[in-house]
């Protein structure tokens, strides 16, 4: 039951996050091209590989840790749906290359994310 009020917890600290930097960075960038989403989900990768090289790998956070943080605030943070949504609208507004760029962009972006993530957490 502590692992269920942890990720509620953790779940909401990231909702919060991903709402508030979402909506500086479209306020900025603009919403023509969902720039919002892909900082957020790319960040959110980072900070996952980042977190599990710290904790599954070298112990330096515990397992309630990385349940808190890794399910619950990343988890509320980052949004594979929204990704899904905001590509099918741009094609849906006649920008298939915009749609799949979005689709495609987040993927090698978040998988070099994660991987910088790693890198990071093991040389620390």
């Amino acid at each position: 039951m502590a692992d269920i009020a942890l990720v509620a917890a953790g779940g909401a600290v990231g909702a919060v996050l991903r709402y508030a930097i979402g909506g500086v960075i479209a306020s900025r960038a603009g919403t023509a091209f969902p720039w919002h989403t892909l900082v957020v989900n790319v960040l959110g990768a980072f900070l996952l590989g980042l977190l599990m090289a710290l904790s599954a790998e070298r112990a330096l956070l515990g397992p309630s840790w990385r349940t808190v943080l890794g399910i619950g605030v990343l988890g509320g943070f980052t949004t594979f749906s929204t990704l899904a949504y905001e590509s099918v609208r741009l094609m849906e507004q006649g920008l298939p290359t915009a749609g799949l760029l979005n689709v495609f962009g987040s993927a090698l972006l978040g998988l070099i994310a994660v991987i910088a993530g790693l890198g990071l957490g093991r040389a620390l």
